[in-house]
């Protein structure tokens, strides 16, 4: 059945002009002149069989017809334009930004992006770190990953990856000084992160040592400054579960003890929610949610 369809080109620009209530300011946005504005305008009414602005002195505004087709042809030509960006994302690579915590940057998802991008090459991922609250952050972002849950307005937040904390460190430290219950560390040297200074007295009151004092304490400014500094032998790290899992599956990491281990937040996918229903952002939201369930399941 073929379409009875009016100038294509007409009907842009009396879009335009409706939206506008003004000529003037229509020819400037489409960058043509108030003449051709006039003379669009004027073909598409001569096709419908009558005036969609009333004209008057330097002014022209909608006619009753006008504003009701104005209602139905603005929302087509929005469609038809999101239609066209996607498929033009299709051909062309589209920048995907996602600002992450550091350390999770570092330790989870940088070792694993390369899968991303190579499930969907049209995506160009432009990676940023932060530590900062999502409504402090400066530069626009389609995904922002943060611990949660966190009512943050305006924002869409998914749950991807649970973890929990407990003490990690290098055989070679195990080799050198027996680690095989919590009294032994007051023989080791305890890592501290800055950002987090009281995960190990609250996992020394879980395992029922809360008076223990251990032979040395390392404070580090970042989380993975202290991760790496377990990794290099220095010490015993308080080690989130899911950032060392690499580490321990390699063998570059032991876990001297699996138990207690004390609760943690969870990662989220934050996303603003006027990107929610953005392919390139539920493409990667799905991919955290698969990726960690693989994690867990390789884990288990």
């Amino acid at each position: 059945m073929s379409r009875r369809l009016p100038p294509l080109n007409a009907l842009r620009v009396f879009e335009t002009a409706g939206r506008r209530q003004s000529f003037t300011e229509a020819a400037q946005e489409l960058g043509l002149t108030h003449g051709a504005v006039s003379r669009q305008v004027r073909l598409l009414e001569d096709w419908l069989g009558h005036a969609l602005f009333a004209r008057s002195h330097r002014r022209v505004t909608l006619t009753e017809r006008g504003a009701a087709y104005l209602g139905e042809i603005g929302p087509a030509l929005d469609r038809i334009a999101a239609a066209t960006a996607r498929q033009i994302e299709q051909r062309s690579s589209r920048l995907l930004r996602v600002n992450a915590l550091a350390t999770f940057t570092l330790r989870w998802l940088i070792p694993r992006l390369s899968a991303f991008q190579m499930a969907h090459p049209h995506l160009e991922v432009r990676l940023t770190t932060s530590n900062a609250r999502i409504p402090d952050l400066k530069d626009p972002y389609d995904v922002a990953i943060r611990g949660g849950p966190d009512l943050v307005p305006g924002h869409v937040a998914q749950a991807f990856l649970s973890e929990t904390r407990i003490p990690v460190c290098s055989p070679a430290l195990i080799d050198r000084q027996p680690l095989s219950c919590p009294q032994d560390l007051a023989r080791h040297t305890l890592l501290h992160s800055a950002t987090l200074p009281g995960v190990w007295a609250q996992w020394l009151v879980a395992a029922r040592v809360p008076d223990l004092e251990p032979a040395r304490s390392i404070t580090l400014e970042h989380f993975y400054l202290t991760l790496q500094a377990a990794l290099d032998g220095v010490g015993v790290a308080m080690g989130p579960t899911a950032l060392v899992a690499d580490d321990v599956a390699a063998g570059r990491l032991v876990v001297p003890f699996d138990q207690p281990a004390l609760p943690a937040r969870s990662y989220y996918a934050y996303v603003p929610e006027s990107f929610a229903d953005d392919p390139a952002v539920r493409s990667f939201c799905g991919w955290l949610r698969r990726t960690a369930q693989g994690s867990r399941t390789a884990q288990a």
